[in-house]
């Protein structure tokens, strides 16, 4: 894999004006492969993401990038960049054996992502995620997308149904515990057949139904202090950009990006900490600068915890076909407290201050 891969990378780096020696060094491996691109001579710098095989074709994320751009264009959020190649094109699309490989390359925005710190700490950060999607979001509802904007959905099918785009939850769970899965399951099934229902009945109406980031959490943000960044441009220093002392705040991997439901974002801001204590002040603090941009009415706040157990059993699916991620220490351990979780959301305790819809 590593020889094709850098096969790939061979074949895309001379479509970009990247010096006359450009040095790549791989910085990340999660669904793509990204690379920070040196040219020592010039002193400059990029980050180029090479895309997994057949999980979005060159118009996707075409689309995708015609999102961010107009979001740093329009002074929404900060977002980092886009670079075009030597054609004019966003997207440069290579074959690396067997398969077709797109790649797209972004100019290196400085910065490291918030930590999850003490409480307090998370709590502020929090508030910070909310108030960026409510302006994403607000963007995203009154954007006029350009012609031929194509991303996915992700609906019930496309998560937990049968086109789950990351994978069956019932096959992650009988990944995490081999030898009680089937008593898993069945502990898991009434929850998710719950949050199919709820999802149903609360819609995909045009106010709650839109555009979003789909994978908005803090690690999602990269924060570069006053002293390792330049002065923004006029484009990034808008809405949510500048905050803190003059810190900007980049909004990056929009790869998820697609249609789904506005709170979806809050779920996948709390992923991998569903279970945390501080949950309720965690979802309260985005939900109060959330609603600085975009109004919520009862149902938006009932549907909330339907949300974190549809993210919740995404990751289960998640964590079943990517056995040796670090995201969690212990997939079992995880499988197990989703089952706990489940349980609070079928008896209602699972952040209980905000409005539930009664149950059949």
């Amino acid at each position: 894999m590593l020889l094709e891969l850098a096969g790939a990378l061979a074949d895309v780096l001379p479509a970009y004006d990247l010096g006359p020696a450009p040095v790549p060094t791989l910085v990340n491996i999660s669904e793509n492969m990204t690379y920070r691109i040196d040219d020592a001579a010039g002193g400059r710098r990029w980050a180029l993401r090479l895309h997994r095989p057949e999980y979005h074709d060159a118009a996707e994320i075409a689309a995708e990038l015609a999102w961010v751009t107009a979001l740093r264009a329009e002074g929404v959020v900060a977002t980092p960049p886009v670079v075009a190649n030597r054609f004019g094109s966003v997207v440069t699309t290579v074959r690396s054996g067997d398969a077709i490989r797109h790649a797209v390359l972004f100019e290196w925005v400085d910065g490291v992502s918030p930590e999850l710190g003490d409480t307090a700490g998370l709590i502020s950060s929090f508030g910070l995620l909310g108030d960026i999607a409510g302006r994403m979001h607000d963007h995203a509802a009154r954007w006029s997308r350009p012609a031929g904007f194509r991303r996915f959905a992700w609906s019930w099918h496309a998560t937990l149904g049968p086109g789950a785009r990351w994978g069956s939850w019932r096959a992650g769970v009988a990944a995490a515990l081999p030898g009680e899965a089937e008593h898993v399951i069945t502990m898991f099934e009434p929850a998710a057949a719950e949050v199919e229902r709820g999802l149903a009945a609360y819609g995909r109406g045009p106010d709650r139904f839109g555009l979003i980031h789909a994978d908005m959490r803090l690690a999602n943000l990269l924060v570069a202090r006053p002293a390792a960044h330049r002065a923004p441009d006029r484009a990034a220093a808008g809405g949510a950009a500048v905050a803190r002392s003059g810190t900007v705040i980049n909004v990056i991997d929009f790869d998820d990006c697609g249609f789904g439901w506005y709170l979806y974002d809050l779920a996948a801001a709390l992923s991998f900490i569903e279970h945390s204590p501080a949950l309720p002040a965690l979802v309260a603090a985005w939900l109060e600068a959330y609603r600085a941009h975009r109004p919520l009415g009862p149902d938006d706040l009932a549907v909330v915890p339907t949300l974190v157990l549809l993210r919740r059993l995404l990751l289960v699916g998640w964590l079943g076909t990517h056995p040796h991620s670090d995201a969690v220490p212990d997939a079992a351990v995880y499988a197990r407290d989703t089952a706990e979780l489940a349980h609070r959301y079928l008896t209602g305790t699972l952040l209980p201050d905000l409005p539930h819809h009664s149950r059949p």
